[in-house]
């Protein structure tokens, strides 16, 4: 009987969700976009940065977990805390992009008690005003007051608020240059729909997910609807001008509108090409360390203008996690790397944002 049911309930889920629709995309996130700017705080906030000295990271998609053997967290957490600490010390501002636990799989209670200690290296960032908290599909939930004040004040207190998106406005050239931050599932009827959709999705649809043993994470599994859905927040950033777009989710890191593994295999063309023999070894293994990440992967569309960016995940198989720093006038993706006892901050790409704010 269970079985049945479970079968029901992904049937159900696929019917509205089964793959990224840019027409509901589009209309979610510019409502979201709007309403911002429109000053709804419970939305997002707007927030005035100097892009030469603001130091920000922006990580996504941890995805905390119950520490059993679902738990894509479980690995990644060393590079996590290490990070957490190193940006800490650093005077950065934290941004936990969504899907920062997963609620989809475990009870927040439960999620909560295993994780503690990750948690409450987020709540010193909170502690400085030095944190912000966007609520992603996977953790849906916490867009409610009465399972945040339940399991995440005891541990960041009073202050804690949790956005749906973020707009952060720098002055270039005597102009505005826009930097707009979602998790990016908005447009999944799933977890995206009216006020009352979104209420059942986190009421009654995700406990329902949980008692049957249902992982619902299509996107993220699929890697042709990830390369998907990364072009169609691309094509939606290309309609602001002045306009940066950050999101997380599909969990690919995306780089000025290029993804991580088609610069290393361009990269790697080039360094073939130039006989170069440690750059290529270099490059070949760094693919072949994302081998499982990317395999299947054939959907390409080369994105011209460096609008769209996306943080990649911090639940990575092999311990790593990825992000986006913005500080001393650049934006970088980062990636974090476990190597032996020890964890590693590796740049993986950069450029100084007053080129990009040129470009746009």
């Amino acid at each position: 009987m269970k079985k049945f049911i479970r079968n029901i309930i992904v049937r159900l889920s696929n019917s509205v969700s089964s793959k990224p629709d840019k027409k509901l995309v589009f209309e979610s996130l510019t409502q979201l976009y709007k309403q911002i700017c429109d000053g709804k705080k419970d939305k997002g906030l707007v927030m005035t940065c100097d892009y030469e000295t603001t130091s920000i990271i922006i990580l996504s998609d941890q995805h905390k977990g119950s520490k059993d053997g679902a738990d894509d967290f479980m690995l990644a957490e060393a590079s996590y805390l290490a990070a957490l600490r190193y940006y800490n010390e650093k005077g950065f501002t934290l941004v936990n992009l969504g899907d920062c636990e997963e609620l989809w799989e475990s009870k927040p209670s439960v999620v909560v008690e295993k994780n503690r200690e990750a948690l409450l290296e987020e709540a010193r960032f909170l502690q400085q005003d030095r944190y912000y908290r966007i609520v992603g599909n996977h953790d849906l939930e916490w867009n409610y007051q009465v399972p945040r004040d339940q399991y995440l004040k005891p541990i960041f207190g009073k202050r804690l608020k949790v956005y749906e998106g973020l707009i952060l406005k720098m002055k270039y050239k005597e102009a505005d240059e826009t930097i707009f931050l979602a998790h990016g599932h908005q447009g999944d009827l799933r977890s995206d729909g009216n006020a009352f959709s979104k209420w059942f999705v986190a009421a009654i649809w995700t406990p329902v997910q949980r008692m049957f043993d249902v992982k619902l994470d299509t996107l993220s599994d699929n890697f042709d609807l990830v390369d998907e859905h990364n072009v169609i927040m691309y094509e939606w950033s290309q309609q602001y001008k002045k306009t940066l777009l950050i999101s997380g989710h599909t969990h690919k890191p995306v780089f000025a509108s290029m993804d991580h593994i088609d610069m290393l295999t361009k990269q790697l063309l080039k360094a073939t090409a130039q006989n170069d023999e440690a750059k290529t070894n270099a490059l070949q293994a760094a693919l072949e360390k994302r081998k499982a990440e990317y395999a299947g992967k054939h959907y390409v569309k080369t994105m011209l203008s460096p609008s769209y960016f996306n943080t990649g995940c911090c639940c990575f198989s092999d311990g790593d996690i990825t992000g986006i720093e913005i500080t001393g006038g650049f934006i970088r993706l980062v990636k974090w790397e476990q190597e032996g006892k020890n964890v590693n901050r590796i740049v993986l790409e950069e450029a100084p944002l007053d080129y990009l704010f040129d470009q746009l």
